[in-house]
């Protein structure tokens, strides 16, 4: 399976992913700690990636979202954004909103 099919699996399978530096409980970078916590805040069940584990996906990513930094932030597979995107939606109250659509649609 080539990276981008491997990217289009993960994203088929979790509702919400985010693709960071790190994990949310040992981030890498501070951006990605950041989207993690606002993600924690809000109540996200969120599936996370780590891309510096995986060069092909880290390598992958930038073009296939085309979206050129970490983290990014993807809901029912679509971009959402990145971490300022994840902190304004969570200072807004959408994240958290976006976080019980996404587990309401899951249990449904």
């Amino acid at each position: 399976m080539d990276v981008n099919e491997r990217i289009k699996a993960v994203l088929a399978e979790h509702p919400m992913v985010l693709f960071m530096k790190g994990t949310p409980q040992f981030p890498m970078c501070g951006f990605s700690a950041r989207a993690a916590q606002a993600l924690k805040d809000s109540g996200a069940s969120v599936h996370a990636v780590n891309v510096l584990a995986d060069p092909e996906v880290r390598a992958a990513l930038p073009h296939f979202a085309n979206w050129p930094t970490f983290p990014q932030l993807f809901i029912q597979g679509e971009l959402i954004g990145g971490c300022d995107i994840v902190e304004d939606l969570k200072s807004s109250g959408e994240l958290a909103r976006m976080a019980l659509d996404v587990s309401g649609a899951v249990r449904a």
